[in-house]
């Protein structure tokens, strides 16, 4: 599951591979408004969690991002994340959201 800081209308939430990747990269005609969110030249990234739940081969985490860009401006996110380890002990994202304050 996953919904992006920077989406609005139609396209907010990207259930699919294809549309988390479009998110990131851009460059995909199904998803006209995507600039490229991992190309935008980010210098420093910043992760402050306010609190961190942990349950089984769960956990969740909640709190800012805060983002500086090639031009030294700097956005904080909020954000919620939520990560499951499989039966391979790899961890995966399962739950991503991110929004503007």
């Amino acid at each position: 599951l996953f919904k992006p800081t920077l989406t609005t209308g139609d396209q907010v939430f990207r259930p699919t591979r294809e549309g988390a990747l479009s998110y990131f990269v851009g460059g995909n005609p199904k998803y006209p408004n995507d600039g490229g969110f991992a190309l935008k030249g980010w210098r420093d990234v910043k992760i402050e969690n306010a609190a961190i739940f942990l349950n089984g081969n769960t956990g969740t985490s909640v709190g800012n991002v805060i983002i500086t860009d090639k031009d030294g401006n700097v956005t904080k996110v909020d954000k919620t994340w939520t990560f499951l380890k499989d039966a391979d002990g790899t961890v995966r994202i399962m739950a991503h959201h991110s929004s503007l304050p």
